[in-house]
């Protein structure tokens, strides 16, 4: 009996390590054809530290710091590319849901997912000045996205879940920080029935794309939206014409949630850990 039991044991063992070893097999294959198959080339990998697990936004400040929130904590924290650490964090806010930021120059602007906007005159410090500002966003459109663009001195913005006015649509508007006004009409919308967005047609039109944040070309004007959810990064002019959308592999990005780029046009993107390490990648991509 006892040799009966040691042979099952040893039966097990072999079966384990047979299965491990062919999904172990299949695994690198998968990985093979995706980066095969890949539009983007990843040039840098940094690991965030625990308190930036949950990540929801990020800003180039120079050569060496980008500008993080977490979507748990009213700080913005100053992340070191090249020491790999948070050289500064600061306060503006109690505990909540913030989702993006922006930046021109040393002045910071935060937004919450309900649309409320906190303007930081100077992040750098350790004491600082805030003032919020009500957008006509709320939590329905759960606001995830903002930028600055330094040639119109406006901020940019779009719902990820719902419209304002129609769920077929997703509109970018533009935000005067000095009379903190949004203009009636959006620079554009994203039409939800595109042909470009077939690979990801859901059920509802609102659940097509979910922008989970938007950067500005800092050389074209282009804008780039990365959605968390379907795994995308797409790609519209400046005139609202899709130009492209690219795939992002879950080997790659567990959860895209950021996105910005350096002055140069270096692009980066900011990854959630949902359950393992919070990333962020500096990618380069197909023409």
């Amino acid at each position: 009996m006892k040799y009966l039991s040691l042979y099952i044991i040893l039966g097990i063992m072999l079966i384990a390590g047979v299965l491990s070893f062919f999904f172990y097999k299949k695994s690198v294959r998968e990985e093979r054809e995706i980066l095969a198959n890949a539009t983007y080339t990843i040039q840098n990998r940094w690991e965030f530290p625990q308190i930036l697990g949950e990540v929801s936004g990020i800003a180039w400040v120079n050569d060496s710091i980008l500008a993080c929130i977490q979507d748990e904590k009213g700080i913005i924290y100053n992340y070191n590319l090249n020491t790999s650490e948070i050289t500064h964090d600061v306060r503006f806010g109690t505990d909540a849901d913030y989702e993006a930021i922006a930046l021109n120059g040393k002045q910071a602007f935060v937004m919450r997912s309900d649309g409320l906007v906190f303007e930081i005159d100077d992040f750098t410090l350790d004491s600082i000045d805030v003032s919020p500002f009500d957008t006509p966003f709320d939590a329905q459109n759960n606001m995830e996205s903002l930028a600055y663009n330094s040639k119109t001195n406006l901020l940019v913005t779009v719902p990820k879940d719902r419209g304002l006015k129609k769920d077929r649509f997703k509109g970018l508007y533009a935000i005067s920080p000095e009379t903190r006004t949004m203009g009636e009409k959006p620079l554009f919308m994203i039409d939800m029935k595109a042909k470009t967005l077939d690979s990801i047609k859901q059920k509802k039109l609102e659940d097509n794309f979910y922008p989970s944040d938007l950067a500005i070309h800092p050389k074209t004007g282009e804008y780039y939206l990365v959605d968390g959810r379907n795994l995308k990064l797409l790609i519209m002019t400046q005139s609202g014409k899709v130009k492209a959308l690219h795939n992002l592999n879950r080997y790659h990005f567990e959860q895209p949630e950021g996105i910005a780029f350096s002055p140069e046009g270096r692009l980066f993107i900011a990854n959630e850990a949902a359950g393992g390490v919070a990333t962020l990648l500096e990618i380069t991509l197909e023409e």
